[in-house]
């Protein structure tokens, strides 16, 4: 049986949820909104930007503002970034398993690839699957459906990993079962949304339970 793990991308793979809702907080500012890091994480965490920018400025130009949006994240986050800690190692150990592995984002192409260029993980994964290239976003199954579809990988023998609920949907609705991590969120939002358990980053031990059913143990 082939296994697989799927990466989120933002508060995922890198803590880079804080420099999202900085530019997000800049951004509205600009447009005469206030809003501050719970709004973001309530109401903008994890979802579409055409989305986002449809429902707070429908009379704007959505694409424009998501433009200048990624390109202010893109700022901040600069040219180099710490990857999630235990990620590395992870990958590591999938490599020595013969797992495969993907990254499963709502961002746009251009943010993916910089960002893990910026952790120095850009050739680590076997695919990017980015949500605007699918037939719809998270939280509909579509990207992981794309990503399961591309790894030959059946949903049970796949392990995914998200840090929103609309992630954490996206992927329970595809079959797969998937982990939170706590970069913005506590345990109990992330359960809520489905995640069968949570961790505060790759070292934490809760995930190797969940490694030793990927590896064929009885789940």
């Amino acid at each position: 049986m082939i296994h697989a793990l799927l990466f989120d991308l933002d508060g995922t793979l890198l803590a880079s949820d804080p420099l999202h809702a900085e530019a997000f907080i800049a951004l509205f500012a600009e447009h005469g909104r206030t809003i501050d890091t719970a709004f973001y994480n309530a109401r903008i965490h994890g979802r579409l930007n055409a989305e986002i920018f449809a429902e707070f400025f429908p009379d704007a130009d959505g694409a424009a503002m998501a433009e200048a949006k990624e390109a202010a994240f893109r700022d901040l986050l600069g040219p180099s970034a710490s990857p999630m800690p235990g990620l590395t190692a992870l990958l590591d150990r999938a490599d020595a398993q013969g797992w495969r592995t993907a990254v499963v984002t709502n961002a746009p192409r251009i943010n993916a690839e910089f960002m893990l260029k910026a952790i120095g993980l850009a050739d680590r994964f076997d695919t990017v699957v980015v949500s605007d290239e699918c037939a719809a976003g998270k939280p509909d199954p579509a990207p992981y459906r794309e990503a399961l579809r591309r790894l030959d990988c059946a949903p049970r023998a796949a392990r995914a990993f998200e840090d929103s609920p609309s992630g954490i949907r996206s992927a329970v609705a595809a079959g797969i079962t998937t982990l939170g991590l706590r970069s913005s969120l506590p345990d109990i939002a992330l359960r809520a949304a489905g995640a069968a358990a949570s961790l505060a980053d790759f070292t934490d031990p809760t995930l190797e339970p969940y490694l030793q059913r990927q590896s064929g143990a009885d789940p």
